[in-house]
């Protein structure tokens, strides 16, 4: 392990943490300003950097960003005092680890170095792993399937059908189909049929003359001319209106069509690909989808797993999706630590992979410090886990945890039938109450207490970005109240 440096121009500052490093077996390199931090970066790299703000020979801050540009995912701790923690919580915007308020507690202080090396060397293993990361993203078994079925597909143009759910990926498959096609070199065009209103959807597939309508000032080439030599990818075509599905399958047999508007005859050599999260045998049934055009475009069919069918591709995923927001925004990637993916391998994403990817997106920009924690996961995460959690022990420590969700939730709608007047934490709250009362636990009202405040404060620092002030002005405390029960609750551990 590389050591951990210590740069702070208080020489017994970096006395008390060299040996309690050192007692810890750790080891550490120290510097007494970043001038000289910077020259040491030219040969050697720390595994974890804890930098004073405020030193005669720069600032730490600036030394956070000039360390950053050169190691992206260089755990960086930032001491400081009181006085300074504004400055500290925008270090966090800079890709700060976390700060170390002074005076520290030493015993505090080398947990926190030696989360921070945690993180370093998981991190390290991550990105040993992203450099063999695959074009397509799955290490699940149904997700091998589907690539299995891509590469034995590569020498062919047949028709292929996916089917999966919304969001999971299927439009990601045919690029890949077509990539690894002979038709290669040729365009993809995609067109998603149920998102085009019935009247302009004939239009966008087989173009129209000037004109034909309306509006039609110039001749337009509809989508299969543009797919010409190549492939035309058709997402939820179980949408697609049923007089349109005969204009379709006419394509598809003789591979000939009209614009809107248009008398001579087209040609189109294109491949297609069509997509659905529609049960198409069912819509067969109902009359609602062409069983002709259905048996045309069910030659392959490949069916794509809901996330929750591949929990095992979760991490993975969430660390591209990271990168790739973080490098869209010009930004550090960010890092989940292992509880907040525990959150996540228990999330069934309703949305799948999509919503998996928008929740990045959302953290990229939300998460106030750079590595993402469970209390950082936006509501819908949090108030699954809970529903989803097992029963509360009755004891004095843990019996309020549903409680203190039902807090963070916030006071919504009624709990259901017969309660439609009340919120549901007030619901929570009294059959939390009521459960610790009748099995006689000791300390009631301080647990309930105790969650009850913790939460209110978590949720006020999450709200300011971690500026005390001003979550104690939002919350109608003072700055010394919420200090001491910061300490008091244990939030600043």
């Amino acid at each position: 392990m590389k050591p951990i440096w210590i740069v702070d121009d208080d020489q017994s500052i970096r006395f008390v943490l060299e040996k309690a490093l050192a007692r810890e077996d750790l080891p550490v390199r120290s510097f007494s300003s970043p001038r000289d931090v910077l020259a040491a970066l030219d040969d050697d790299a720390p595994q974890v950097l804890v930098s004073d703000i405020r030193m005669p020979g720069g600032s730490g801050i600036d030394l956070l960003g000039k360390v950053k540009e050169r190691h992206p995912g260089l755990p960086v701790i930032v001491m400081t005092a009181y006085s300074d923690l504004d400055s500290a919580v925008s270090a966090f915007q800079g890709g700060a680890f976390e700060y170390l308020p002074k005076p520290f507690d030493v015993t505090k202080a080398v947990e926190l170095i030696r989360r921070a090396v945690d993180e370093s060397l998981r991190e390290e293993v991550r990105e040993e792993k992203s450099r063999e990361m695959p074009e397509m993203l799955g290490q699940a078994p149904a997700m091998q399937d589907v690539f299995r079925a891509i590469g034995r597909l590569s020498q062919s143009i047949v028709t292929v059908l996916i089917t999966g759910e919304s969001g999971s990926g299927k439009e990601l498959v045919a690029r890949a189909l077509h990539k690894h096609s002979p038709r290669a070199s040729g365009p993809f065009v995609a067109i998603n049929t149920a998102a085009i209103p019935k009247d302009l959807l004939e239009s966008e597939l087989f173009g129209h003359e000037r004109g034909a309508f309306t509006g039609a000032q110039t001749m337009r080439r509809g989508r299969f001319e543009q797919a010409d030599g190549g492939t035309l990818f058709l997402d939820e075509i179980g949408d697609m209106p049923f007089d349109l599905q005969t204009r379709l399958l006419r394509v598809l047999s003789d591979g000939q069509f009209y614009r809107v508007g248009g008398h001579a005859p087209l040609k189109s050599n294109v491949r297609v690909i069509a997509a659905t999260h529609q049960n198409l045998e069912q819509r067969v049934k109902d009359g609602s989808f062409r069983e002709d055009l259905f048996h045309r475009l069910n030659v392959i069919r490949l069916r794509l797993p809901p996330l929750r069918e591949r929990r095992e591709d979760i991490p993975s995923l969430a660390r591209h999706f990271l990168a790739r927001s973080a490098a869209e925004l010009g930004v550090e990637a960010k890092r989940m630590t292992d509880a907040a993916l525990e959150r996540l391998l228990s999330f069934d994403f309703p949305g799948n992979v999509r919503q998996l990817e928008n929740l990045c997106h959302w953290l990229t920009v939300m998460a106030p410090a750079q590595v993402i924690e469970p209390k950082d996961l936006p509501p819908e995460l949090l108030e699954s886990s809970v529903s989803r959690a097992a029963p509360p022990a009755v004891d004095g420590t843990g019996a309020a945890a549903t409680a203190a969700g039902a807090v963070a939730a916030g006071a919504g709608a009624g709990a259901g039938t017969g309660e439609t007047a009340r919120p549901h934490w007030l619901v929570d709250l009294e059959r939390e109450s009521r459960a610790m009362l009748e099995a006689r636990v000791p300390g009631v009202w301080e647990a309930l207490t105790r969650r009850f405040e913790a939460q209110l404060i978590h949720t006020a620092l999450e709200i300011t970005r971690g500026r005390r002030i001003e979550a104690a002005q939002r919350l109608g405390i003072g700055r010394n109240t919420i200090t001491r029960k910061i300490q008091e609750l244990g939030l600043d551990d």
